[in-house]
């Protein structure tokens, strides 16, 4: 049983790396290349797609996570390294909820003046790939802690 949390753990947290690079890279250059106006309809109307990913790599990450940490407790070498993947995924987590989803809202409401709109895609961009090093760090931290 815990080689399997510790594989969801590694793996969701590995797969949530993924889908925010894959959302980053791509649709962030894509973002970026449209007039502000056309950018707010494109969010408003497809968002929804990409907020529907995520909680399928969330959900067996915090699975995961949940049950390294308690069927690992009594291993201080391992049991330090995934208390670190853990606060990593709760950073995620707490940027998420801090910062992108009021933003998130704010464009899919077309609620920000257009002139707003490209430094505000900017640093939304900037602070997911801060989102982005905290998930890949908890996969190798997750890592570090299975090969301990």
């Amino acid at each position: 049983m815990r080689l399997l949390f510790n594989i969801l753990a590694v793996t969701g947290s590995a797969m949530f790396a993924g889908v925010m690079l894959t959302i980053g890279v791509t649709l962030g250059g894509y973002w970026k290349s449209l007039p502000a106006a056309e950018f707010l309809d494109w969010f408003s109307k497809n968002s929804g797609f990409i907020s529907g990913a995520i909680p399928i790599v969330v959900v067996p990450t915090l699975v995961g996570l949940i049950g390294s940490l308690w069927l690992g407790w009594g291993d201080v070498g391992p049991h330090m390294l995934w208390i670190g993947s853990a606060a990593c995924i709760a950073g995620v987590l707490a940027l998420t909820m801090i910062w992108f989803v009021p933003t998130n809202a704010q464009f899919a409401a077309k609620a920000l003046p257009l002139d707003q709109v490209p430094d505000r895609l900017n640093t939304w961009i900037m602070i997911h790939y801060v989102r982005i090093g905290l998930a890949a760090a908890a996969s190798a931290l997750g890592v570090l802690a299975i090969s301990r």
